[in-house]
């Protein structure tokens, strides 16, 4: 099956929503696709420091 992507609503300030949208086009991305860059870069970086396997159920 190819990517699926969950619906997931999230509250965030209006402040930081406009800073995120802010980047994002700096970037060239969608707010969307940016934050969820963010969560991918943030997961990545825990990941480093922790030892859990999240592929293992």
């Amino acid at each position: 099956m190819g990517n699926y992507y969950s619906p997931f609503s999230l509250r965030i300030s209006e402040e930081l929503l406009k800073k995120v949208k802010y980047i994002a086009n700096e970037n060239k991305r969608s707010a969307n696709k940016e934050i969820e860059f963010i969560l991918q870069e943030y997961v990545k970086n825990w990941e480093k420091h922790h030892q859990i396997d999240f592929d293992k159920d």
